[in-house]
């Protein structure tokens, strides 16, 4: 029994740090695996979501020392203001400075991958990353007018029967959020991406359509594109396939 926990004890790290940014203070929850890991994978989840769900997708297969990150405001961090993701961006750069890690891989889903983007690691991961702004159908443009005219007589309170799914149930602080980046086009930053990227796409994918994986693929010159099976959350079932082209790739750097 004392030997299988001095094993659990190597592979696993839990911890919260404090990371000071513009003068608020933000709490980081995360934990390592494989701490005595040479090269670093850092995961970012997206919206709405918390580092729990991708330590289910790649907790079993990566050998690499993985940093499992809740960005603030989501999971057991915090957040005391509204942020961009270029703030988000400067909270996660500042907190792997904290811990000593380096930037060799960061992997990021859907709004993790703007975040992933903007931090520039040795080989950039994204999962059907936000940041590639499709037009709103007519029937979006339609109920976006009509709440904004309904908002005259009925304040806020009619805001939970016009909102996106993303941004239902959350905290006003975090709509607040949301609305700054939920808008933000990447394109120009995609394009002028210099470092080698992997792209993972579900095919049915609703919230970051295919033709945006396959956009991106051709905005990010040194890329690499995967369709794989499944919705926006295809990842849940392709760890071991990610993992391994990540490998793969990482060891041609």
């Amino acid at each position: 029994m004392l030997k299988l926990q001095e094993i659990f004890k190597q592979r696993l790290f839990l911890a919260l740090k404090e990371i000071n940014y513009n003068q608020n203070s933000y709490s980081i929850s995360y934990e390592i695996e494989n701490p005595k890991g040479e090269d670093t994978l850092i995961v970012l989840h997206g919206w709405g979501s918390n580092k729990e769900l991708m330590k289910q997708a790649f907790s079993p297969y990566s050998t690499f020392k993985t940093v499992y990150i809740d960005l603030p405001g989501f999971g057991k961090s915090s957040t005391s203001t509204a942020l961009t993701t270029l703030d988000y961006a400067h909270i996660i750069g500042a907190f792997l400075d904290s811990i000593n890690v380096k930037k060799d891989i960061v992997m990021g889903h859907s709004f993790g991958g703007k975040i992933a983007t903007l931090l520039e690691p040795k080989l950039l991961v994204l999962l059907s990353s936000a940041g590639i702004l499709e037009k709103k159908s007519l029937k979006v443009k339609a109920k976006i007018w009509i709440y904004k005219l309904l908002r005259r007589f009925g304040g806020e309170k009619i805001r939970e029967f016009f909102v996106s799914k993303d941004a239902k149930g959350i905290d006003p602080l975090m709509y607040e959020t949301f609305k700054k980046v939920v808008d933000e086009n990447f394109e120009d930053i995609f394009k002028n991406y210099p470092k080698k990227t992997l792209i993972f796409w579900g095919k049915e994918d609703t919230a970051t359509p295919l033709k945006s994986g396959k956009k991106l693929h051709q905005l990010i010159k040194n890329s690499q594109f995967f369709e794989l099976e499944g919705d926006h959350y295809f990842f849940l079932n392709s760890g071991k396939f990610i993992i391994e082209k990540i490998k793969e790739q990482y060891e041609k750097l």
